[in-house]
């Protein structure tokens, strides 16, 4: 049986750019910083923008999902909404949460945060302390659980009596709910512990960098694209033909936000605090036009395949779940890599990565889909049988 997943190779590069991205980061910034190759060192220093990319990708994709149906006239099923979602994160998030519960050896940092706070969802509220750094990339999972959570609220309400013009105001609503938290963040608490120096770059991370309420952005673009494309077809089909525009207009969003973003948790003043407030939707908006280009008709990335981008997409979550705790043991499993110079270390570590990724797909997440999948395509009979 094959799990219904009609793949979208422009999509499949931006998911498996976005992974490449983080990976780079998390190794710059967990012990692996002096084996990148000098030219990676600069993408490192914003790698982090692939979390962001992830989040545009996420809000269309889900967006659909739950928009689709009332092209047919139907309602989403919260039941099976939410049903599907916990078949697609759950199992391996578990699996690898035991592996950093129990088996302290595979941890990138000695302490964890309480279980607690990855059972519920919550960790990315309570990063703030720098003992608790083991499995850290799991913050952004709590927003998208989050986003997973309240979407399908919003989408019920605004869909008994939809227009344009309430749809149009709830999103601007929602952007300028993020610049008045981010800005109240700023005055309130950024700056006060910037004059006295003490703990300004880990409030950043606790309060705006990690928090749901404060960073939101990418969601909140990806289920705009959603919105336009399901129901204003006409026009999406003319801006669909502009996928070079959409291309040129990303990269050039994304060089503005680079300097707004670069210092983020190093300033609160000059171009840093204007990126404080609007660094995020402005990063969000460059990367909605790159995934609008590659949904397009005619833009490079819906043109191209990249050779791998479909294995690297299709294994991007356990990669994202696995890959930090991978700097750590491969020089502790292969200590003859560092020997080897920057390209040897990566291709170890790159090798490793993607095995056990791989593992963790073909044994876990794989399985709990085709489950999910059966499910979907027995229910028909027994309302049938009903």
């Amino acid at each position: 049986m094959k799990i219904a997943n009609p793949r979208v190779h422009g999509l499949d590069t931006l998911r498996s750019l976005a992974i490449v991205s983080v990976i780079v980061f998390h190794v710059w910034g967990y012990g692996g910083a002096g084996k990148l190759p000098d030219w990676l060192v600069p993408i490192a220093h914003f790698g982090w923008m692939g979390v962001d990319l992830f989040f545009v990708l996420s809000g269309y994709l889900i967006g659909s999902q739950l928009l689709r149906p009332y092209l047919a006239g139907n309602r989403p099923r919260l039941w099976s909404f939410y049903r599907n979602r916990a078949y697609r994160i759950l199992p391996a998030y578990l699996v690898v949460l035991a592996l950093y519960e129990f088996l302290p050896a595979w941890r990138e940092e000695p302490s964890l945060a309480p279980p607690w706070a990855f059972l519920t969802f919550t960790l990315n509220f309570v990063m703030g302390r720098a003992d608790a750094y083991g499995f850290s990339q799991a913050w952004s999972l709590c927003v998208e659980e989050h986003f997973y959570l309240l979407l399908p609220l919003i989408v019920l309400g605004m869909m008994r009596r939809p227009s344009l013009r309430k749809t149009a105001a709830l999103f601007t609503g929602f952007v300028l709910l993020g610049v008045g938290i981010r800005s109240f963040i700023l005055f309130h608490w950024l700056r006060p512990l910037a004059a006295t120096e003490q703990g300004f770059a880990m409030c950043y991370l606790n309060l705006m960098y990690y928090a749901t309420y404060s960073h939101f952005d990418g969601l909140l673009v990806g289920v705009a694209l959603a919105v336009f494309k399901t129901f204003r077809p006409a026009w999406w089909a003319a801006f669909a033909r502009r996928g070079h525009l959409q291309s040129a207009a990303g990269l050039a969003l994304l060089a503005v936000s680079i300097p707004l973003l670069a210092h983020r948790y190093q300033s609160v003043s000059g171009i840093t605090a204007v990126g404080d407030v609007i660094g995020f939707p402005v990063l969000s908006l460059g990367l909605g036009f790159l995934v609008a280009s590659a949904l397009s008709v005619n833009g490079a990335l819906s043109r191209y395949r990249v050779p791998g981008a479909q294995l690297i997409a299709t294994l991007s979550y356990s990669l994202y779940l696995t890959q930090k705790e991978m700097i750590p043991l491969v020089s502790r499993w292969f200590p003859f890599a560092d020997r080897w110079g920057s390209y040897g270390w990566l291709a170890v570590y790159a090798a490793c990565c993607l095995l056990v990724a791989g593992l963790v797909h073909l044994c876990v997440e794989r399985p709990f889909l085709l489950l999910r999948d059966r499910q979907q395509q027995s229910r028909p009979k027994i309302l049938a049988g009903q």
